[in-house]
């Protein structure tokens, strides 16, 4: 199968997934979301026990591209409530797959690629990485991350990082329980393909029904939550105040906010 910004790779009975738009900093694309989501679909029906998810160059991901924004700008409501699924749709499947997924952060995670980063079962990072949810910095919404961010590190937290836009160092990510564990960067992939050795030396029926009933526990509440943030993802994009952070993003410059 053939995809445009990543790279899927096999050896023995471990999966690679690598994101390969370097020179967009790894930045989410309609594109990146239909090839990850048919990579995912091909590695759940291959007979690879685990799957590591990283970037290439500098950056693991840097949040939305540039043209999508623009582009986001532009849409209707009900593409706007489409393409809110989408990344929904993603970010469930990251959350939910069946096979252990853990992700190699080798650089900064920011907004929508924080939510990639940080919903693996594994989340192994490098000392430089940062990471955190910036939307409300441009008049957008952390609305589909929040469902998930709240079970990971609980409400108060979750307001600290969500309301505020911070961007927070590796450091700071492990103490929160964004990161699983920080290696060096000459170690990063080896302590990757470790972690996924170990987990391919225990049972696969038990981990696939451990990780089953993990996500049984939450499913509806889960569920019903994404749907909320879908309605509100897409809502947001027809204020004033996301239209102006966009310009202003775009332009390079201190928003105007008109809704004070």
């Amino acid at each position: 199968m053939s995809y445009e910004t990543l790279k899927l790779e096999y050896d023995g009975a471990l999966a690679t997934i690598t994101l390969i738009r370097a020179e967009k900093r790894n930045a989410i694309s309609a594109r990146m979301i239909t090839d990850l989501l048919l990579a995912l679909d091909h590695v759940e029906a291959s007979a690879a026990t685990a799957v590591i998810l990283t970037g290439s160059g500098k950056a693991f991901c840097a949040g939305m591209d540039l043209d999508g924004l623009q582009a986001i700008a532009r849409q209707s409501p009900d593409q706007n409530l489409e393409d809110s699924r989408r990344m929904a749709k993603m970010f469930y499947r990251i959350y939910s797959f069946p096979k252990p997924l853990i992700t190699a952060v080798n650089g900064a995670a920011i907004a929508g690629g924080c939510g990639i980063a940080t919903l693996a079962d594994f989340t192994l990072s490098v000392p430089s990485a940062r990471f955190g949810y910036s939307e409300v910095r441009i008049g957008f919404i952390p609305a589909l991350v929040s469902v998930f961010l709240r079970r990971q590190i609980g409400e108060k937290r979750a307001r600290n990082l969500l309301l505020s836009g911070r961007i927070v160092e590796a450091a700071e990510a492990l103490q929160l329980g964004l990161v699983t564990e920080i290696l060096p960067h000459d170690k990063l992939m080896a302590r990757a393909r470790e972690i996924a050795a170990a987990l391919n030396a225990a049972s696969p029926t038990s981990i696939a029904r451990t990780k089953r009933l993990l996500l049984s526990y939450d499913r509806q509440a889960v569920e019903a939550e994404l749907e909320l943030a879908v309605v509100e993802n897409a809502g947001i994009r027809a204020t004033p105040d996301f239209l102006e952070g966009v310009a202003s993003f775009l332009e390079k410059r201190d928003p105007k906010w008109t809704s004070r």
